[in-house]
């Protein structure tokens, strides 16, 4: 093959890449929303880069789910929830989703509490401004379709780049910082680490996340022919995530952690590092928290909405009009106000609900993954796509210690 053949093959490929790209990396970029944002800003600041090990171990455990997920929608052409109805009934479906609605409630009402506080750090009212965030939320996904939404959500995930550079403002030490995500460093296992990992560990894969990915998928009417490209962009995806993660963490361990500054939300690290990292580096922490909110709410109100048409048989689809899919859009918008009015309350505290709300997502975890390894293992619906028995084996040994370490960490509390 000459150079000619050689180079319209790759960019064939390449452009078929192209026009695939974007369910999977929108997931799971979402991970890191305000929520997310502000977990590991906590544990940076109180763990300091001794955290980082955990991140290459949960990006691991977030590529093979993801694949997982993808793989079965493109190959069954159904979504999660259409499978757990179909193969296990209404009552265990209505039971799932309870749980799945209740911790997506939770994810949505941390990230607009983010978007109120560092609404006050820019000296932005916050009433008009969370009326507006709703308002434009529901806006966005009501008239916007397939399309439109999905570039609009990778315009978003840009806005990333602002951790990388606070990351470097804070002058941390890179040496220890990147010697630290391949060998565990200066960790001491106590039961608030073991807290702080099923937190990371809940923030960056979450059950939500994994509904969201094979709806998103099947959303944008992929075909199984396409799966190699998308399997490429979920370890993309993946890498990137905590690739954005990463810098999170070290913003706070190189300056709040080292000068022994505490924190009890995330939020407030955008003012904390200040000092240490400058203005610039404070204003774009604040910034990209106040994005990954906007981003979290509308993909996680969205996740329940999906989950919610495929559990029960309603149309569910942003391509779809507002007549066929009001169930729907009317789930989206209820739960947009019901987390708007909750975080207008006096005293309400992001610290409790963020941290509280993504360990209960790591602890929920192994009941999704379960639901992943029957599917994705089932002959019936996977044919020849059935999983690698390695990946059995991870997931399963994964979803041990996540109860073991979700016990632990329970019945501490009680000793």
């Amino acid at each position: 093959m000459n150079l000619k053949s050689l180079f319209k093959t790759y960019k064939a490929k390449l452009l078929i890449f192209l026009a695939v790209f974007g369910p999977v990396t929108i997931t799971a970029m979402a991970d890191n929303d305000a929520a997310g944002v502000a977990t590991y800003s906590l544990v940076g600041a109180k763990y300091g880069y001794s955290i980082l090990f955990v991140l290459l171990l949960v990006t691991i455990l977030l590529a093979i789910t993801q694949e997982m997920g993808v793989r079965i929608a493109l190959v069954s052409g159904k979504g999660l929830g259409d499978i757990i109805r179909e193969r296990y009934g209404v009552k265990i479906s209505v039971f799932v989703f309870l749980g799945l609605m209740i911790a997506n409630l939770g994810t949505i009402i941390a990230n607009f509490a983010a978007i109120k506080v560092t609404a006050l750090m820019f000296n932005i009212p916050t009433l008009p401004f969370i009326i507006c965030v709703v308002i434009i939320s529901f806006i966005f996904i009501w008239k916007g379709n397939y399309r439109t939404n999905q570039n609009i959500f990778l315009v978003s995930a840009l806005f990333y780049i602002c951790y990388i550079i606070s990351a470097f403002k804070a002058n941390p030490d890179w040496g220890k910082a990147i010697t630290s995500v391949v060998l565990p460093t200066d960790i001491k296992i106590t039961r608030g680490f073991i807290f702080a990992a099923i937190a990371v560990l809940g923030t960056t894969i979450t059950p939500w996340g994994q509904f969201f990915v094979h709806s998103f998928v099947l959303d944008k009417k992929l075909s199984v022919d396409k799966l190699k490209y998308e399997q490429t962009e979920t370890f993309f995806g993946a890498f990137l995530t905590d690739f954005f993660s990463f810098f999170m963490i070290v913003a706070t361990a190189a300056t709040l952690f080292v000068y022994k500054i505490p924190l009890t939300s995330g939020e407030q690290a955008a003012i904390a590092i200040e000092p240490f990292a400058g203005k610039l580096a404070s204003i774009l922490f604040g910034l990209g928290i106040m994005n990954a909110g906007f981003m979290g709410i509308v993909i996680v109100s969205l996740s329940t909405s999906y989950a919610f048409s495929e559990f029960f048989g309603y149309e569910g689809s942003l391509d779809a009009p507002f007549e066929k899919g009001r169930s729907f859009y009317i789930l989206f918008l209820i739960q947009l106000i019901i987390a708007a009015l909750i975080v207008l309350i006096p005293g309400i505290s992001l610290f409790k609900i963020v941290f509280y709300t993504q360990s209960l997502n790591g602890a929920l975890l192994p009941v999704v993954f379960f639901f992943l390894l029957k599917a994705s293992n089932s002959p019936e619906l996977m044919g020849q796509y059935v999983n690698k028995k390695w990946y059995n084996y991870f997931v399963t040994i994964a979803s041990i210690i996540i109860i073991i370490a979700s016990l632990t960490t329970i019945i501490g509390f009680f000793i």
